[in-house]
C-alpha cells in the first residue's frame, strides 16, 4: 500500500501514474471522476482530493491529457 511506502517512493509511485495518464486518457476517454478513480485504484488508495498539491498536479495532468486528445479528435464530449 502507498501509505507504507517512504515519501520518496509515494512520489516515484505519483509520477509514474501521472506520467501513464495521457495514455489512460486517450485510451479510455476519461473524464475527471473515472481519471481521479483510475489513478486512486493505481495507487490502492480511496482518494487525494483532501491533498491540494497532489489535486494540483493531477488535475493539471488530467487536462493537459484531455486537452490533447480533444485536438487530437480523440475525445468526444
Amino acid at each position: 500500500m502507498m501509505n507504507k511506502m517512504t515519501p520518496s517512493e509515494q512520489q516515484a509511485q505519483w509520477d509514474d501514474v501521472m506520467s501513464q495518464m495521457f495514455a489512460f486518457v486517450s485510451d479510455t476517454n476519461a473524464d475527471c471522476d473515472m481519471a481521479h478513480d483510475w489513478v486512486c485504484e493505481m495507487l490502492n488508495i480511496s482518494s487525494f482530493v483532501d491533498n491540494e498539491s497532489a489535486w494540483d498536479s493531477f488535475y493539471d495532468t488530467w487536462e493537459s491529457a484531455h486537452n490533447c486528445c480533444e485536438i487530437a479528435g480523440l475525445v468526444f464530449n
